[in-house]
């Protein structure tokens, strides 16, 4: 109860930083890291909020020594590193992953609004991700809209591929996730 007061007031406070009307489920996260686990290494999340999304992963088997998140809300940067011992918790936009992260990460897992932001910016979050990702790395996005988070041109640009991977009917809204890949 407490993770979803604290979302409701920075949804409240903050409604173009959160873009979202609830934090997504359990389903969501699940399916976010489908592809992750303790063979996967070092993982990075974009925009964890409240934690769903690292909850999952930590279940799927990612060690929190090998977690690291990038989160701009000072109140969720408070309540993550509170409830995820372990876990580093950077307050900083996902743009500076290359600066504070080693290269050769196995997944990027990001819950930022991309389809709310401006185009060069999203191409700008996705470029930052591939560039700390290892070669055979995952950048995994879910949208609520039915395409990917990238027009094809910026994914054609950007030398990947991108695969939907799942889609989300319990979670609000519906979502769906996307897995890119270097082309």
């Amino acid at each position: 109860m407490a993770e979803t007061l604290l979302f409701l007031r920075q949804l409240i406070s903050r409604p173009l930083q959160v873009s979202a009307i609830a934090p997504s489920s359990r389903f969501l996260a699940r399916a976010m890291a489908r592809d992750l686990g303790p063979q996967t290494g070092r993982v990075v999340e974009f925009g964890p909020g409240t934690g769903r999304l690292t909850q999952g992963i930590l279940q799927a088997g990612v060690a929190p020594e090998n977690l690291t998140l990038f989160e701009m809300n000072a109140e969720f940067v408070t309540h993550l590193r509170a409830r995820f011992a372990g876990v580093t918790v950077h307050l900083a936009g996902a743009q500076t992953a290359p600066q504070l992260v080693p290269k050769g990460v196995g997944a990027v897992v990001s819950g930022l609004p991309l389809l709310s932001m401006p185009m060069a910016l999203r191409q700008s979050i996705v470029a930052a991700a591939f560039e700390i990702l290892a070669p055979d790395g995952i950048y995994v996005q879910f949208t609520y809209g039915p395409r990917p988070a990238l027009d094809d041109d910026q994914i054609r640009d950007l030398g990947l591929s991108c695969t939907q991977t799942a889609y989300v009917a319990l979670n609000l809204p519906p979502a769906r996730v996307h897995t890119f890949r270097r082309g």
